[in-house]
């Protein structure tokens, strides 16, 4: 008679790594820690290495835009999935979430106005509390783990997401003082280029990264 194999039990790590929740608690311990080491003794060489430069950009711009670049990529095709044929397939559904990401940024800011009216320094600042930081949204969902339903997270998934382009919209309208109309035309062709090819049904991906590299 054979012998089964035995199967290994599986490491702390993988363990870990495999709940659901392990997201969520390492995006809270990584944020805790750089907070310390911030406002520690360290904080010239927490700083001093987020600005090194490597291949010709500094670290906090690699983590800025690359990083996240892919993280915005990986949830918008969340997105797009639920938009095509899931919880967000008809407007109805998209309603919700596009009126709460609306409400989301007219009322921490007018909030905020009412906070400075008399200081009209920190008035500058009314659009920083309408934003919100998609990525923690997600963190603390994940902490849930499968207790959360999944139509809760996909709408607070679209509701950060939308809340994000609203601010970015924002701060290029009311705070940017050098827009390059070059660029933004340049943007808005590759939009369209790109709607195209989805229309006309193209999958091979390179001429996706090609025009998303523009």
């Amino acid at each position: 008679m054979l012998n089964k194999p035995r199967l290994r039990p599986p490491s702390i790590a993988r363990s870990f790594f495999s709940n659901e929740a392990a997201g969520g608690l390492t995006l809270m311990f990584v944020a805790a820690l750089a907070l310390l080491i911030a406002n520690s003794s360290l904080a010239p060489v927490y700083f001093d290495v987020l600005h090194r430069y490597v291949f010709g950009l500094s670290v906090l711009h690699w983590i800025n835009d690359a990083l996240m670049a892919v993280f915005f990529l990986l949830v918008g095709l969340e997105i797009k999935r639920e938009l095509l044929d899931g919880q967000l397939a008809t407007w109805s559904r998209r309603a919700l979430p596009g009126i709460a990401a609306l409400g989301g940024m007219i009322v921490p800011a007018a909030i905020f106005v009412a906070l400075n009216w008399n200081e009209p320094l920190n008035l500058r600042g009314w659009a920083i509390p309408s934003a919100t930081d998609i990525a923690f949204a997600l963190g603390v969902l994940a902490l849930l783990g499968p207790r959360v339903p999944i139509s809760l997270k996909i709408f607070l998934t679209a509701l950060a997401i939308l809340d994000d382009l609203g601010a970015v919209a924002i701060i290029a309208l009311f705070y940017a003082s050098d827009l390059s109309a070059w660029m933004l035309m340049l943007a808005a062709v590759t939009c369209v280029v790109l709607l195209a090819l989805n229309r006309c049904g193209v999958k091979h991906l390179a001429p996706y990264l090609i025009l998303g590299t523009i």
